[in-house]
Parts: structure tokens; C-alpha cells; sequence
């Protein structure tokens, strides 16, 4: 029981410094287009080349 004296305090330490990453996370915009980042690695698109045509169908 003589550990709980460092365990809380220091879980306590812990969860603030994950809430302060948190914090910054937010305010930095890590968060601000979720499904931008989705979309761009589901797309594949293929070159275009200079008439318009991909190399694809060539």
C-alpha cells in the first residue's frame, strides 16, 4: 500500500501530460480533415498525359 504514495501521483502525471498532447493535437489541426487523408489513399488515379488520354488505354 506504501506504493500508492508513487503510483497516483505519478498516474496522475501521466494523464495530464496525455491530456496536454491532446490539447496541442487540437490546436495544431491534426484533426481538421479526417476524411481528406482517407480519400487520398483510396484514390489511384491514373497520368494523364497532354492530350488528355492516360497511359492506360494506350
Amino acid at each position: 500500500m506504501e506504493v500508492l504514495v508513487y503510483l497516483v501521483p505519478l498516474a496522475l502525471a501521466l494523464g495530464f501530460l496525455g491530456l496536454l498532447g491532446f490539447l496541442w493535437s487540437l490546436k495544431s489541426g491534426q484533426y481538421d480533415d479526417l476524411d481528406g487523408a482517407a480519400w487520398r489513399a483510396i484514390a489511384d488515379d491514373e497520368p494523364v498525359t497532354d492530350h488528355g488520354v492516360s497511359e492506360w488505354w494506350k
